[in-house]
């Protein structure tokens, strides 16, 4: 089988996370691809993200409707309060996986850049294949930045332009994912009540405006459970 990791904090999934799951599922033959809301994300410790409960109910719903789509509570938040790492969720996913199974990594171009600065980023290269979503204007040659030489195969082989062939893992650009928004935007939006119709998936936005989430009076709601 080929399974995809997507993680993130999805606050809130939206119609861009959708989009770029779609595109890789068609181009790379994927079987499922885990939806993983991170509970403790380490580049965000210090920021407030919503309950982890709602970010990951609204990345269920999303799901709901696409078969090969998986939600995953895998990096649901510890007692303790300590980050979740990319390399202790490949390593658990891995350990599901049987011997022949493809595992590949759905990260946005921007994240795929910061990299170097993730935990054990080497074994993480060695362990997976990626998928970097690709922008306007960015090229597979940005991506070989990435990759450390000792990581690439000792002969050049032969591949193709869109991919970086390592060691163990590669690295593939995806291009044409053309949905230009941010979970930012979309909160930001419900602060000054303006419309997310289409920028979410319809039951999503049910959910935000149920639940009252991201508005003005959001984090007094919560309070009162």
């Amino acid at each position: 089988m080929n399974i995809a990791i997507f993680g993130g904090t999805f606050d809130p999934i939206h119609a861009g996370h959708l989009a770029a799951a779609r595109a890789a599922q068609h181009r790379f033959h994927l079987d499922r691809v885990l939806f993983i809301p991170t509970g403790n994300p380490p580049h965000k410790i210090h920021d407030h993200l919503t309950d982890y409960a709602q970010r990951y109910a609204m990345v269920a719903v999303a799901c709901a409707s696409e078969r090969r789509f998986i939600p995953s509570t895998i990096e649901a938040p510890t007692v303790d309060g300590s980050p979740r790492y990319s390399i202790n969720t490949v390593r658990a996913v891995r350990r599901k996986l049987r011997q022949h199974d493809r595992l590949f990594f759905l990260v946005g171009a921007d994240a795929f850049l910061d990299l170097p600065h993730w935990r054990e980023f080497r074994r993480l290269l060695d362990s997976v294949e990626f998928i970097v979503v690709s922008r306007p204007g960015f090229d597979v040659d940005a991506l070989r930045q990435v990759a450390p030489p000792d990581l690439l195969p000792a002969r050049r082989l032969a591949q193709k332009a869109e991919t970086i062939r390592l060691r163990h893992g590669a690295i593939h650009l995806l291009p044409g994912v053309d949905a230009p928004v941010a979970s930012r935007e979309i909160r930001q939006a419900v602060r000054a009540s303006k419309p997310i119709t289409g920028l979410v998936p319809k039951l999503v936005e049910e959910y935000i405006l149920k639940e009252g989430l991201y508005g003005p009076n959001a984090g007094v709601k919560r309070l009162h459970r």
